[in-house]
């Protein structure tokens, strides 16, 4: 059973999910591994996208997931986009990143986990700030020992008018949502500069190195002693993947990459499957290649620069074998997207198969 109800809006899923029914599997508590200076259970957690109040994230907690990735969040409240904001595509031979292909509605779920790509349009909704710092505060309270909780904050744009055509303005946000996030309890604030999905500034921040710069130096300014990674899209250039490294060094901890890979999806009539938005993010099996790729060029880069800044993988893991691919390659952890929402119990799988992650 999913725990995230597809068929119902996201504010539904938001007060009443996830669906989990139990029995919770059993852990042991020994925090033997690192990350970013805390002690955690494993280098297994979720991403951005999944854990959408604390009640998903006390759920996913005792479902073994030990970094557990509050939803972003912003400064003003903002409704998520309508129905569908969730779909199965198809996507057999994977996503490739050098073609800029359409991808179609799948009829139905692959049987099998390992085989499952699908497509998102959420819109980075977010409930007030006045809801989410205090439940930010109840999701803490909900961890278990050994498991670290980050905070995903994004940037509202205001008016594009300014100066700096809103620039300014939108590194502020950030750095006011960081601030807040840190002071309502969490361990690591996550700044997501990614987003395929709307149509404004903050979905791209990452883009662009020198701005994305700027912006890391607001949101080091606000968080003086707080860990701050930033979560970025898939990069198609590894030039540019290495010229935001060189910016944001010295002020993130961390990069989460990647946020997924954008493409048209398109239904049977040829129609957008999600309304006016063409292109969204793709999440799974799909896009797990080109995530790799990316993880290793990042790590390559900051290891022949001699730099501390890590990365967090992210993007294709569907199956339990699937993490040991970025850590090959040099991750500091392992997050999942999608995949816990099909089988809750991936972190258990990956547990059993792999103690030393």
């Amino acid at each position: 059973m999913e725990t995230y109800r597809r068929d119902r809006s996201y504010q539904w899923n938001y007060e009443n999910g996830p669906r989990f029914a139990g029995p919770f599997p059993r852990f042991s508590s020994v925090a033997d591994k690192e990350l970013l200076g805390f002690s955690v259970r494993s280098r297994i957690g979720i991403a951005a996208g999944l854990l959408l109040n604390s009640r998903w994230v006390e759920c996913y907690s005792r479902l073994g997931f030990d970094i557990l990735t509050y939803k972003s969040v912003r400064s003003a409240k903002r409704p998520c986009y309508p129905l569908p904001n969730w779909v199965w595509v198809d996507a057999p031979n994977g996503v490739r990143p050098e073609r800029d292909e359409v991808l179609r509605v799948a009829r139905r779920r692959p049987r099998r986990l390992a085989d499952v790509t699908s497509a998102v349009c959420f819109g980075m909704p977010s409930q007030e700030p006045e809801v989410w710092r205090r439940d930010v505060a109840r999701a803490k309270r909900k961890l278990l020992a050994g498991q670290v909780l980050i905070v995903s904050v994004v940037g509202t744009p205001g008016s594009a008018d300014d100066a700096d055509g809103g620039e300014g303005a939108l590194a502020e946000d950030f750095a006011l949502c960081a601030r807040w996030a840190a002071e309502a309890g969490a361990d690591i604030v996550e700044a997501n500069f990614s987003c395929p999905n709307v149509c404004t500034p903050e979905g791209s921040v990452y883009q662009d190195a020198k701005a994305s710069g700027r912006f890391a130096r607001a949101i080091r300014d606000a968080l003086p002693s707080t860990p701050f990674v930033i979560k970025c899209g898939h990069f198609s250039d590894a030039r540019e993947l290495r010229s935001f490294y060189r910016a944001v060094d010295g002020s993130a901890d961390a990069v989460v990459l990647v946020n997924g890979l954008a493409r048209r999806v398109l239904d049977e009539d040829d129609r957008p499957v999600f309304g006016s938005f063409e292109r969204v993010g793709i999440l799974g099996r799909g896009i797990l290649d080109a995530a790799v790729a990316n993880v290793k060029e990042a790590v390559r880069s900051t290891c022949r620069r001699s730099s501390n800044l890590r990365t967090i993988a992210v993007g294709g893991v569907v199956e339990p074998e699937a993490p040991g691919r970025f850590f090959d390659v040099g991750a500091e952890a392992v997050v999942l997207g999608g995949a816990p929402m099909i089988d809750p119990l991936l972190a258990q799988k990956m547990k059993e198969r792999h103690p030393e992650w």
